[in-house]
């Protein structure tokens, strides 16, 4: 029997972070949750922060905890994209990082495209337009001044920063560096024309480097702190918790050899998209190159950066953020829900009774949900939910009708017909949306594995180790390891007179 390699993923997401143990033998993955804890952002004054020294706290809380439970051959981190921390002068952090929700980038697309024409920037990137991207956060800072983009040596993106907390070296890897705006895709350099047109400073920007590349031991101090052993190795996984996800996806060839391998990669066009599904949606297929084109710009799908020299062409969809917010108004006001109450006043609720635009713009600030959906619904004629269980069903189907038109969408593009949906992360857990899912998009969903993004980071580690030796090998380990349900597509009418209502929502 082959040895067992032992594997720490530290997994951030937006409400919450954990360190889960993997314990890896050449055939199966097992995990181990060691730390599970919040995060959310923290408000000073006017700005939204992270609170990244307790972050840093629990993480080497994690750590200790990875450690003890046996010898590590890696450590890695994934978090969200776009968000950044500066470096100055003698190794000093400029300030806890922004969150993207923060109001800093109010109107600050107009700004950008007063510089350099909207045209010209998705030609060069092929991503999405959201006002957080970091191109735009440092547009902001720029703009206003800020003392700290003037002192300013190094820009790191999230888990790079985290990376550099424990090993002392500054890189970027390329998964999340792609979601920053400033990559071009088909080079795979930082754009010399964004920076200069929008007053970037490109001496911040650090050298790229590839998913499952060995970054360093973990620093003397931080050792000798936790009682760690002076030899465990920092493996940057794709550190983009999206691209972590994708990895974990347990696509098996199909009949026409739809997969990716390291190595020669077939040019079909794939038959199944993935659906990362959390506080966001990423819905998406995996690609051999961008595509950038006026379609693809008309429907804001983005071009990221997947292993393997692939891409990830996908739409940001704005996910359980809808759910998340509105229970965290009613709690605010008294009224404490599980998310397991919630889905089950939306499973006996009226179906189709209001429908939303989950992008909408008015639902990208934190605030009140509940309000802003019930003003949505009377602007666009529509009855506003009459009660909890209304609201959250509301949100749901809304979400599921907006997968199937990004899947409609995709598919013409690429020239493909998508038979399968494969949920990961969180939301592969919601049994409801999911049906919804396959409802809507007259697909079967496979939901699972729940824990794709560790899952994912995990086994980057491992191939970066040699324990492994492609992503199709890696996609086979997920799917003998962990199960899958399969939601099977009903009442395929009823669905499409809702899309039809639905469509007319979305700003062509």
């Amino acid at each position: 029997m082959s040895k067992t390699s032992n594997y720490l993923a530290l997994d951030l997401g937006a409400e919450s972070g954990r360190g889960l143990l993997g314990r890896f033998d050449g055939e199966r993955l097992e995990l181990e949750e060691l730390h599970r804890f919040p995060n959310g952002p923290v408000r000073m004054l006017d700005t939204l922060y992270w609170d990244l020294p307790r972050l840093y706290d629990e993480i080497k809380t994690a750590l200790r905890k990875g450690a003890a439970s046996g010898e590590l051959d890696g450590v890695g981190v994934d978090t969200w994209g776009v968000d950044f921390g500066l470096i100055g002068r003698g190794e000093t952090l400029l300030g806890n990082p922004v969150h993207y929700r923060d109001a800093r980038t109010i109107g600050i697309l107009d700004a950008a495209f007063a510089r350099i024409p909207r045209e010209r920037i998705y030609e060069i990137t092929g991503l999405q337009f959201l006002p957080f991207n970091t191109i735009y956060q440092l547009l902001a800072m720029s703009q206003a001044g800020s003392p700290l983009l003037e002192c300013a040596e190094t820009l790191l993106m999230m888990p790079d920063l985290i990376h550099y907390l424990l090993t002392g070296r500054k890189t970027s890897e390329r998964t999340d560096a792609s979601t920053t705006q400033l990559l071009d895709p088909r080079s795979g350099t930082w754009s010399d024309e964004l920076c200069q047109a929008l007053d970037i400073p490109r001496a911040i920007l650090p050298d790229l480097i590839e998913p499952g590349t060995e970054i360093g031991p973990i620093r003397k101090s931080v050792v000798d702190e936790l009682g760690l052993p002076p030899t465990i190795p920092v493996i940057t996984p794709a550190t983009h918790d999206t691209a972590s996800a994708v990895v974990a996806v347990p696509a098996r060839p199909g009949p026409s050899g739809q997969t990716i391998a390291q190595g020669p990669l077939s040019s079909s066009p794939p038959d199944w998209c993935y659906l990362s599904s959390g506080t966001w949606s990423l819905l998406g297929v995996e690609i051999l190159s961008p595509v950038i084109t006026p379609e693809t710009m008309r429907y804001n799908l983005t071009n990221e950066g997947g292993v393997a020299g692939t891409i990830r062409l996908l739409k940001n969809i704005m996910g359980l953020w809808l759910v998340q917010e509105s229970r965290r108004t009613w709690a605010r006001a008294g009224r404490e829900y599980s998310y397991e109450e919630l889905t089950a006043r939306a499973q006996v609720a009226p179906r189709f009774s209001a429908l939303v635009d989950p992008d909408d713009a008015s639902f990208l600030s934190p605030g009140d949900m509940p309000s802003r959906i019930a003003a949505y619904c009377v602007r666009t004629g529509q009855p506003a939910p009459s009660d909890e269980g209304a609201l959250v069903r509301c949100c749901l189907e809304s979400l599921a009708l907006k997968y199937r038109w990004t899947i409609e969408k995709i598919e013409r593009i690429i020239g493909t017909k998508i038979r399968t949906i494969h949920v990961v992360g969180g939301g592969a857990r919601n049994a409801l949306l999911c049906q919804f899912t396959a409802d809507a998009c007259d697909r079967p969903v496979h939901a699972g594995p729940i824990e794709a993004t560790a899952i994912g980071n995990i086994l980057m580690q491992a191939l970066g180790r040699g324990r492994l030796g492609s992503l199709a090998e890696l996609r086979e380990v997920v799917a003998r390891s962990f199960p899958v349900t399969v939601h099977e597509p009903q009442e395929a009418a009823a669905w499409a007179e809702a899309a039809s209502r639905f469509d007319r929502l979305v700003p062509s």
